[in-house]
């Protein structure tokens, strides 16, 4: 009886049901792949290269290369040069890392049949300095490359630090003598070295458009400073302090230079008290400002509060400001005084001063301010209050913990969201910290 039931539910149809089913998935497979009979296998082989190509573009590496073995219109399209003119190099060691590295195999196919194709090329390593020597090996490599984008990333701590500088200066010889038309380079954390940089500008002096190179010590001023003065076409700049100088604002600031877009600059201490940094020239900074009227000068600071002596003493033309260690009232007070072009202010970190006077001279002298972030600050509910009605609307971003603000007499802080809001001309409310 069971075997029977099983046997009358399996065969039979409830009238109409069964019809209208087949009609419905007829009806959808011939819609979309143009067949009538839902029984007839789909032709994989046959789809045009653009769309095999397009489906290829949303693969892994991985799923990319076992989708080639398919059949051999799709291992044609596996080849077709728009396929690797974008590439990520990972490389990392299995045991120590979570990173899934390019298979050895297919990295020398990539460079046996594509090297000619690579265009935006970029290379993530994990912390191990086998990786960042394998990068190398593979960077000196590409002798028929026509790169115009690459990135070296360090995913932990900079391992390409650890590669013999001589071993990464002679790998990046070979990009920066065969692609002779590189627009973008970001290169930070690696041992890049002024003569390097000598070989960069001799062959690609016309074609660079970004450098980014914070954190590479064995860079000099005078290094940076053939950059600028030989590459005229250079918008985007990124740099530790210490590079930074007169002469090379000068040279960036020159007739034959286009107009600079944006200018970031790193000034970190790892040691507190042991550097002493150097000051660069109000008229220095007006030249780059008067030849580059909208550049954005972005500054990212990681200093003890006693470092701070050589900054803002005059105007400066900063438009971000990022304070990522705990920074003086004093130091604030002087940001209000002398960067009247500031966009953006985020302080981490300020002590248990309140800092009213402080923010109502930001909001009364830098008018372009947009957005501000406060951390582990101290600041009157009246006084944030005041701040935010001297900058009214313009206010587009506004990170506050709930913490940073102070209740007083005419303002609690449920008071407080209201008011700030009604200035705002939007809903806001304070940042609380997570609880988990």
């Amino acid at each position: 009886m069971k075997r029977a039931g099983q046997k009358v539910v399996a065969g039979t149809d409830t009238p109409g049901t069964s019809q209208t089913s087949k009609k419905q998935k007829t009806s959808l497979y011939g819609s979309e792949f143009g067949e009538s009979d839902p029984c007839t296998s789909m032709d994989w082989g046959s789809l045009p290269h653009h769309v095999i190509l397009r489906v290829f573009q949303f693969l892994t590496l991985v799923d990319r290369a076992r989708a080639s073995s398919v059949c051999r219109r799709w291992n044609e399209v596996f080849h077709i040069p728009d396929l690797w003119r974008r590439f990520e190099f990972e490389l990392s060691q299995p045991a120590t890392s979570y990173l899934k590295s390019t298979h050895p195999d297919l990295i020398q196919q990539i460079i046996k049949r594509h090297a000619d194709h690579l265009q935006y090329v970029s290379f993530k390593v994990d912390s191990s300095t086998e990786s960042a020597e394998a990068a190398c090996d593979i960077l000196s490599q590409l002798v028929n490359c026509s790169i115009k984008t690459l990135g070296l990333i360090s995913t932990a701590k900079p391992s390409f630090m650890n590669v013999s500088k001589a071993h990464f200066a002679s790998a990046l010889t070979v990009v920066f003598v065969n692609s002779k038309s590189l627009s973008s380079i970001k290169i930070d954390d690696t041992p890049l070295d002024d003569p390097s940089l000598k070989v960069l500008v001799a062959n690609n002096s016309d074609t660079l458009k970004l450098l980014k190179m914070s954190s590479c010590p064995h860079v000099s001023p005078a290094g940076i400073l053939c950059v600028a003065d030989q590459c005229h076409g250079l918008k985007e700049l990124a740099l530790n302090y210490y590079i930074l100088s007169d002469e090379l604002l000068l040279a960036l600031s020159s007739e034959k230079h286009v107009d600079l877009e944006h200018l970031r600059i790193d000034v970190v201490s790892e040691n507190p008290g042991q550097v002493q940094f150097h000051t660069i020239k109000k008229q220095s900074w007006d030249a780059l400002v008067k030849h580059s009227p909208k550049v954005n000068i972005v500054m990212y600071f990681f200093l003890y509060e006693d470092e701070f002596d050589a900054f803002f003493r005059e105007e400066t033309p900063v438009t971000h400001l990022y304070f990522g260690r705990a920074v003086s009232k004093a130091m604030l007070g002087r940001i209000g005084m002398n960067c009247p072009r500031l966009i953006e202010l985020v302080v981490c970190a300020n002590g248990l001063q309140p800092l009213d006077d402080e923010l109502i001279q930001i909001a009364e002298r830098c008018k372009n301010l947009t957005a501000m972030g406060l951390g582990e600050c101290e600041v009157t509910c009246r006084g944030f209050i005041e701040f935010v009605k001297m900058c009214g609307g313009r206010l587009t971003q506004l990170s506050i913990m709930e913490e940073v603000l102070i209740p007083d007499s005419d303002y609690s802080l449920d008071r407080l969201h209201l008011e700030v809001s009604k200035h705002l001309g939007r809903m806001w409310f304070p940042d609380m910290m997570p609880t988990w």
